[in-house]
């Protein structure tokens, strides 16, 4: 029987990733982030979340090169440690670098490329303003990788922060080697010079103009939704900001689930371990959800994926591809899947 991922899927689909990006800038949280990676990958059967070990806000000032240097070492750690190859689940690690016009971008990338690419899932390069950001970003990348054996190109993950960046949004989630966009909450407000009252960058909306939180303020919310649109018509991934209230698990998981439910995303960054679990909560398919479409793509499997009446509907392709996101959806959060759908995910 011919894989669903074989027969279903388009050029326009994004790659599935984990639905939770994580984010540590110091040492010890670093450690324990990838710990808990290791703990969870083993609870779920699957890598469940990224790991993006933080430069850009978490390197002191003056001391970029040792920070990277740390990083990098930690990457090739997490690659090599015996407990996550003994379980055949490889971490998921990722690095946030200097922007493209920081003094120490170049310097990032030799030193966190150039030792550590073979442990790197993707490089988040912030700031991103245009397209040529992107393709400066790529030639650095490229060189520092072709010194250290990479076989593979290393995939980029940019983060739009700004109006003029989300102006060209779609331009940047067209380039090649884009695979996700990431809204930069903090960062977009703060640029607006004050005409956006601080309240946007939190969750608390109320009935003034001045309780417009990040769900309910006009330009955020437009801003928010030009980047799950520009992602979704060139098959790219869109991750939602953050959640200042990261001790907060139902507001963290109500965000999340508004996120992917209403604004289109489907991923979302952690800032926190305690919203970890609440993000694979809110983006994981409830288990009816599952089972359905679990029973659909078996039967379609079986009919060579022509069309085929179930429960009183027609199904097609179309309907298969969203059922089979649905499957994908699931492992991604570690959800139970029944016996014949697992089969999908054994490889």
């Amino acid at each position: 029987m011919r894989h669903p991922r074989d027969v279903l899927l388009g050029t326009k689909v994004a790659a599935p990733l984990p639905v939770c990006d994580h984010y540590s800038g110091v040492e010890a949280r670093m450690r324990k982030s990838l710990a808990l990676q290791a703990d969870l990958s083993e609870e779920f059967g699957a890598c469940v979340f990224d790991v993006t070990l933080d430069c850009e806000d978490g390197a002191p000032v003056g001391g970029e090169r040792d920070h990277a240097n740390m990083v990098a070492a930690l990457a090739n750690q997490a690659q090599s440690a015996t407990k996550r190859v003994a379980n055949s689940v490889l971490p998921r690690v990722a690095v946030r670098v200097h922007p493209v016009d920081h003094p120490a971008f170049e310097q990032d990338l030799d030193i966190i490329v150039g030792g550590a690419a073979a442990a790197l899932c993707h490089l988040m390069i912030p700031k991103v303003e245009t397209v040529a950001d992107v393709d400066r970003a790529v030639r650095w990348v490229d060189q520092a990788a072709a010194k250290s054996g990479r076989t593979h190109t290393l995939p980029l993950h940019v983060l739009i922060e700004s109006p003029g960046a989300v102006h060209r949004a779609f331009e940047i989630a067209a380039h090649p080697r884009v695979q996700s966009l990431s809204f930069g909450l903090m960062d977009f407000v703060s640029s607006h010079g004050g005409a956006i009252p601080a309240s946007a960058m939190g969750i608390q909306a109320g009935e003034s103009d001045a309780g417009l939180d990040q769900f309910s303020h006009p330009l955020v919310l437009r801003a928010k939704l030009e980047i799950a649109s520009a992602c979704h018509a060139h098959g790219k991934v869109p991750a939602h900001c953050v959640v200042t209230e990261f001790r907060d698990a139902g507001t963290v998981r109500a965000a999340a689930s508004r996120a992917s439910r209403a604004l289109g995303y489907t991923r979302m960054w952690s800032i926190h371990p305690d919203q970890i679990r609440p993000i694979l909560e809110a983006f994981a398919p409830a288990a009816h959800e599952i089972d359905l479409a679990a029973e659909i793509l078996v039967t379609a499997g079986k009919a060579d994926w022509a069309p085929i009446s179930f429960g009183g509907k027609l199904h097609d392709r179309a309907s298969y591809r969203y059922f089979w996101q649905v499957l994908e959806r699931a492992h991604q959060t570690g959800r139970p899947l029944p016996d014949e759908a697992r089969t999908y995910f054994s490889a």
